[in-house]
């Protein structure tokens, strides 16, 4: 009977962590961010730098998002959020070719991706595609969303783009 409720514990124990090897106790219990949170913020903290004229520091965040994002598009490939993503920072860190690889592999998974789509059209525009960014706005016509907006400005010329 002492055998049954010691192998009992130890199975307990084992499904809950407790017994392993080198388990700090609680430090598991606590959710960790994914690679692709952790990408977000440090866009959107890139996003801020760049506003602020501090392109060095935007830059080393755009380059450490890409590299998570590459990590998250590799644990759970096939995200439209992610590529859009990877998109944007392949982008930003100046490859534009890259880039575009990222948009179109995300809008074939989600066609009307607003995000793709505008960030594509950004793209279009700072590589002199201005058709092809309308075909963008286009998709985004009837989204009612500020992408739609942005864009429209940015093929405009009313709003400079930064892309």
């Amino acid at each position: 009977m002492k055998k049954l409720i010691y192998t009992l514990l130890i199975i307990i124990g084992l499904t809950n962590n407790s017994f392993s090897a080198g388990s700090g106790g609680d430090s598991d219990s606590t959710p960790k961010t994914s690679d692709y949170a952790k990408a977000k913020n440090l866009i959107n903290a890139a996003k801020k730098y760049e506003k602020k004229g501090k392109i060095d520091k935007a830059q080393k965040r755009y380059a450490k998002a890409q590299k998570l994002l590459l990590n998250s598009n590799e644990q759970k490939p096939l995200q439209a959020d992610t590529l859009n993503y990877l998109g944007f920072t392949t982008r930003k860190l100046g490859d534009y070719e890259g880039g575009e690889e990222f948009y179109l592999q995300g809008l074939q998974i989600e066609p009307n991706h607003n995000g793709i789509n505008e960030y594509l059209g950004e793209l279009y525009v700072a590589t002199n595609r201005i058709d092809m960014a309308k075909e963008r706005l286009e998709v985004l016509k009837t989204c009612n969303c500020e992408e739609y907006d942005e864009l429209k400005e940015i093929i405009e010329g009313t709003k400079k783009s930064k892309y």
